[in-house]
């Protein structure tokens, strides 16, 4: 879609798969991100074959944030940003399918990540593109 095109809503908050932006708006580059990205952003990423990794503190939550980063600066193709209004504080996507949880879980992100990167299981119509 082009920005401010309309389009059906999404199936998961945040989004795993549909309508998303092309380049040069998306991809973004891989790794953290500060700032909230759009999902019409983050799915070219999944689309490519990527993972999300989001995290939900209106608190504020530095030591999650850390704790994500740490595994993030560590794995290609995953892009790491916070995601306001979700029901969960940490959310994991792919292309189609989402994880969600409360607590940090560092083999529960790493596993994830592990399954879903490039994986022909979750036919993320561009895996293997960076």
């Amino acid at each position: 879609v082009e920005p401010g095109q309309s389009h059906p809503p999404y199936n998961s908050v945040p989004a795993t798969s549909g309508w998303h932006y092309s380049a040069p708006l998306a991809p973004v580059r891989w790794g953290v991100h500060a700032d909230v990205l759009p999902d019409e952003v983050l799915l070219h990423n999944l689309e490519h074959g990527g993972v999300g990794v989001h995290y939900d503190c209106p608190e504020g939550c530095d030591e999650l944030v850390d704790q994500l980063a740490d595994i993030v600066n560590r794995i290609d193709k995953v892009v790491m940003s916070p995601y306001p209004d979700m029901d969960t504080v940490i959310s994991l996507t792919a292309w189609t399918y989402l994880d969600q949880f409360d607590q940090f879980d560092e083999e529960r992100v790493k596993e994830f990540i592990g399954a879903n990167v490039d994986s022909p299981a979750n036919a993320a119509p561009e895996r293997g593109i960076r």
